[in-house]
């Protein structure tokens, strides 16, 4: 537990006033809670993480339960408004910003979006459903994704158009 608030504190560029921060060390404590024996001391911190967890969700506007499985250096970039269901997976070096809502798409199909590595969520996007997210990918600002996006490509508009990413040399020298 101890590595990965070191590591999530890191990738928040050591600000231990960032937001983003605050709500994965208490996810951080949330996973964690599950290996503590015996179950008494467990039950007692399962108490202290849904304290927590509100606590948190209310002064940062942020929801991310303990369920979620994330990479490393994920980063919460901006705080309000972001809603994770706890069913979402995400891979390595992912970010997320502000208005971002990552959950189901029927409320009856409890199966959220799979992120791969080196996915750059933009403010307010809204990605939804039973879906894959490839690796380096970028949602665009208030996209909303429904369909599964390729590895290397860009997600824009509502509902979000699929387009390849340009390499960085090329898309510099144009």
């Amino acid at each position: 537990m101890f590595e990965n608030i070191r590591a999530d504190l890191r990738a928040h560029g050591g600000d231990w006033g960032a937001q983003g921060f605050w709500v994965l060390l208490v996810y951080r404590f949330g996973r964690w809670r599950y290996h503590v024996r015996p179950a008494l001391l467990r039950k007692l911190c399962s108490f202290i993480y849904k304290v927590l967890f509100k606590f948190v969700q209310i002064i940062t506007g942020i929801e991310l339960p303990c369920e979620v499985e994330i990479g490393r250096n994920f980063v919460i970039d901006h705080f309000g408004g972001i809603v994770v269901s706890g069913y979402a997976r995400f891979g390595d070096d992912c970010r997320i910003r502000n208005g971002v809502v990552v959950g189901l798409k029927n409320v009856d199909e409890p199966i959220a979006p799979v992120f791969g590595n080196n996915v750059d969520i933009g403010t307010g996007a809204k990605v939804l459903g039973s879906i894959r997210i490839g690796n380096n990918v970028i949602i665009g600002a208030n996209a909303v994704v429904l369909v599964d996006v390729p590895d290397n490509s860009l997600a824009v508009g509502v509902p979000a158009t699929i387009k390849a990413r340009q390499p960085a040399a090329t898309a510099a020298v144009e």
